[in-house]
């Protein structure tokens, strides 16, 4: 029972590592994937003084849209005086 639980590992199997190639691919085939699933395409550049990407995003994604509550709109100023004085003048009939 010992030699099942100390015996000899076996250490054959290695994880193949990816190469910078294959690293690019896989990136390049995901943000793909991304890209195409939205409905409002973002633009996507590239800052030429540091070589990054930069993707411009709308306010909120698809995802982000289902789980979040709506935004309360605020009422304009003279929305907002109207209904307080609608308030005063029910509490004067009261």
């Amino acid at each position: 029972m010992l030699r099942f639980i100390f015996g000899k590992k076996d250490n054959t199997t290695t994880a193949k590592t990816e190469t910078q190639r294959e690293s690019f691919d896989r990136v390049m085939a995901e943000l793909n994937l991304l890209l195409a699933e939205q409905p409002i395409k973002p633009s996507l550049g590239v800052d030429l003084e540091t070589g990054q990407l930069v993707l411009d995003l709308p306010e909120q994604l698809a995802d982000e849209a289902l789980s979040l509550p709506a935004p309360k709109a605020e009422p304009s100023p003279a929305v907002a005086e109207a209904e307080i004085i609608a308030a005063d003048e029910a509490k004067k009939d009261v």
